[in-house]
């Protein structure tokens, strides 16, 4: 859809996202309304003067269908359901209704970078973000990584590439997006309780690829089967990574080996990751599949390889956070959905003492059984999905309740001996305890310190 001046626009939610979708309709003319659910008290002071400075009306409370007069389009936020009446309403109206993506589909002047998967994305992107800086590029980092993507239009002119990660919820609503290189790094169960299916949720991860055409590239995990089976439009070149023969970016003992052809000539590279963060079996295939979209933007192997050995991985995930009387803590809060606790799990060679549960997204927690079973010693689940997780793995590992995180840690240490490894990978939404996995992630660690100081003077 083509935004022109004058034009009534209403956004629903706002968030960082939503903010930011503001700021960019109000530089193109157009006439902004803004619903919230939230109460007035609960939106930071600085937005609200934003706003009222802006002469942008503010509903809060609720969204109103009445909100809907005289709209030309209506733009939720990434995290809106799009069930909402006052959505259907919309859809009933005829009126487009359009997701950030959508706004900046066609925009961008200089390449896109784009990185989707149900696990790993926030590395790939900050990583790729770091290899191109190591090149002497001038990488915009934003989507669902925390800078909002069309934050990248205030001043593009500060930029030469665009690196985006994007979610499920952003890929819905995509529209006629089209990346230069987009990544889809693997698909496991997640936001089922959204998108009604995995069918649907792998649909929407797949819309990344919709509108690509001949010249652009599309990098799948070969690992993963239903990344692997993604079409691809005629004209876009596939490109493979993982510990298959046959990948561009293949992992071998653990180097990846890209095959290359840099001015004409075919090439092997190859980047040993040990003594980089980068080490464990997850990362391996993160710098893989990041290694690839930075050399098909032209990065030479000398800055991939000092980028490689500079990056310091996000935190959150797989992050040491002490060692106390030989029991090794591990902080894998970003692990939101059971893919990815699979994944942490399966990097694990000590015996595992597991933190999970949290809020239940829809997972079929029984798809856990056969890792669990192998890897962990003991299960302490806390969250609302405690019972579900009991119900499904109770049967392969012994479990326990926690009421709080530094009842889950206290609990997790005396079940463990020294050589253990007490882990906490969720598997599940944080918001049922916390206002983010990062701060699922800080209680943890602190409690885990609160341990350690309480062992020490003993």
């Amino acid at each position: 859809m083509q935004i022109q001046s004058g034009m009534q626009a209403v956004v629903i939610g706002l968030g960082a996202a939503g903010l930011s979708t503001v700021r960019y309709l109000l530089a193109r003319g157009v006439r902004v309304k803004v619903s919230d659910r939230r109460s007035v008290d609960q939106i930071a002071a600085e937005t609200l003067d934003f706003l009222r400075h802006a002469g942008v009306p503010l509903e809060t409370g609720g969204h109103t269908v009445s909100l809907l007069t005289g709209a030309d389009m209506v733009i939720p936020g990434p995290g809106v359901p799009l069930d909402l009446p006052v959505i259907q309403s919309a859809r009933e109206q005829g009126l487009p209704i359009l997701g950030e993506l959508a706004l900046a589909a066609g925009q961008y002047r200089v390449p896109v970078i784009a990185v989707t998967g149900s696990n790993g994305k926030t590395t790939v992107t900050s990583l790729i973000g770091h290899l191109l800086k190591a090149a002497g590029k001038k990488p915009f980092v934003g989507g669902n990584i925390g800078t909002p993507l069309l934050d990248y239009f205030i001043e593009p002119s500060a930029f030469d590439v665009v690196v985006l990660e994007l979610s499920s919820f952003q890929l819905d609503l995509a529209a006629m997006f089209r990346p230069d290189i987009g990544l889809l790094l693997n698909i496991s169960p997640d936001h089922l309780d959204r998108h009604g299916s995995l069918d649907a949720y792998t649909n929407a991860k797949r819309n990344l690829f919709r509108f690509q055409a001949a010249g652009d590239f599309a990098i799948l995990g070969a690992d993963d089967p239903v990344s692997a089976a993604t079409p691809l439009n005629s004209g876009v070149r596939g490109c493979a990574f993982g510990r298959k023969a046959g990948c561009e970016a293949r992992i071998v003992d653990g180097c990846v080996i890209l095959q290359g052809n840099r001015g004409g000539v075919s090439n092997e590279e190859v980047y040993n990751l040990d003594g980089t963060k980068l080490h464990s079996s997850v990362n391996q295939l993160n710098a893989a599949a990041a290694i690839i979209a930075v050399a098909l933007h032209g990065c030479g192997s000398e800055a991939i390889e000092q980028g490689l050995a500079g990056f310091e991985p996000p935190p959150h995930r797989m992050a040491e956070v002490a060692t106390i009387d030989g029991v090794r803590f591990i902080n894998d809060s970003k692990a939101t959905n059971i893919g990815a606790l699979e994944a942490a799990l399966g990097g694990c060679e000590a015996p595992v003492v597991l933190i999970a549960g949290g809020r239940d997204k829809g997972s079929d927690y029984t798809l856990l059984q056969e890792v669990v079973g192998k890897k962990v010693k003991h299960l302490v689940l806390v969250g609302e999905a405690a019972g579900l997780m009991r119900a499904a793995l109770g049967s392969v590992v012994p479990t326990e309740d926690a009421t709080t995180m530094e009842d889950a840690v206290r609990k997790s240490m005396a079940a463990a001996v020294s050589g253990d490894l007490v882990l906490l990978a969720p598997g599940c939404a944080s918001y049922d305890m916390f206002s983010g996995y990062e701060e699922r992630g800080r209680v943890f660690a602190e409690s885990v310190c609160l341990l350690g100081r309480e062992r020490k003077q003993a």
